[in-house]
C-alpha cells in the first residue's frame, strides 16, 4: 500500500469526525464506519474535496457487519495502516433500573465492537506493521452517579488496549486515548450542529482554562498512528485538560 489507509469507526461525528478530517489532512485514504447513513453520507461528500475517504455503513456491534466492513475495505484498498476504535454510546441510568437489554446494547457496541473490528482487521495490520487506536474515556478512571455501563464498557477498553498489545506485539502497536469532556456541538451531521455556550465555571473545571475540542483528540491519533510514536504500546493516554487529577472540596 503506498496511500496510508484509516479506518474510523464512529467516524461520521463528533470526535471521529475531527480524526477523519486530520487524516485525510495527512495523506491517508479514510473510511469511515457508523450506523448513521444520514451523517455518513454527509461526512464523505464534505470530505471529498479533501482526499480518498469512503463512507460504510456498519453497526460494530454486529458481526455480519464487521465482516462485511472489512471485506469492503480491504477489497476496495487491498489492506489498512490504522484502525480507530472509536464508535460509543451511551445510556445513563439507576443500576436497580438498567434493563440487561440496555446494559448489553451498550456493551455491544463499545466493547464486543471494539473486539470484534480489532479481531477482523488484525491480519491486514500484521501486513502492514499498522496500529490500533482505541478511544476511551476519563469515566474509565471517575464516575458520576448512573453511568455503570458506559464506564464498565470504557474501563474495558482500557483493558483491552494492554492485553491486545500484548497479543499482536511486535506486529501491531495498540493504544488508548481516554478524552475528558470535549466539545462536539459543532462536530454534528447539518441539521443537529450547535455552537454551546460554556460559562466561566465549565472553563475553570479544567486547568488549561477550556473545555476541550475534538481537534485534541485528532491531534494526539495522529501522532499515535505516526512513527515518531513507535516506541508507544499498550498505554493510555489521558486528554482532560487536568480535571482527573484536579482536586476539589466543597
Amino acid at each position: 500500500m503506498n496511500t496510508r489507509i484509516a479506518v474510523i469507526t464512529g467516524g461520521a461525528q463528533g470526535i471521529g469526525k475531527a480524526m477523519a478530517h486530520r487524516f485525510l489532512s495527512d495523506g491517508f485514504a479514510v473510511v469511515i464506519a457508523d450506523v448513521d447513513d444520514e451523517a455518513g453520507y454527509e461526512t464523505e461528500t464534505e470530505y471529498s474535496k479533501l482526499g480518498t475517504i469512503r463512507f460504510i455503513s456498519a453497526n460494530v456491534a454486529s458481526e455480519p457487519d464487521v465482516l462485511r466492513l472489512v471485506a469492503e475495505t480491504v477489497s476496495a484498498f487491498k489492506g489498512i495502516n490504522v484502525l480507530i476504535n472509536n464508535a460509543g454510546i451511551g445510556f445513563n441510568r439507576p443500576v436497580t433500573e438498567l434493563s440487561l437489554a440496555d446494559w448489553n446494547r451498550v456493551i455491544g457496541v463499545n466493547l464486543t465492537g471494539l473486539f470484534l473490528c480489532a479481531k477482523y482487521f488484525t491480519p491486514s495490520l500484521r501486513s502492514s506493521h499498522g496500529s490500533i487506536i482505541n478511544i476511551a474515556s476519563t469515566r474509565a478512571l471517575m464516575s458520576e452517579p448512573d453511568t455503570e455501563a458506559y464506564s464498565a464498557s470504557k474501563g474495558g477498553i482500557v483493558a483491552m488496549t494492554h492485553a491486545l498489545a500484548a497479543s499482536l506485539a511486535p506486529d501491531v502497536r495498540v493504544n488508548c486515548i481516554s478524552p475528558g469532556w470535549i466539545e462536539i456541538g459543532a462536530w454534528h451531521k447539518a441539521k443537529e450542529r450547535s455552537t454551546p455556550l460554556h460559562s466561566d465555571a465549565d472553563k475553570n473545571q479544567h486547568w488549561v482554562g477550556r473545555v476541550g475540542k475534538p481537534e485534541d483528540i485528532a491531534n494526539l491519533a495522529a501522532y499515535l498512528a505516526s512513527d515518531q510514536s513507535g516506541f508507544i504500546t499498550g498505554a493510555n493516554m489521558v486528554v482532560d485538560g487536568g480535571m482527573t487529577h484536579k482536586m476539589i472540596y466543597v
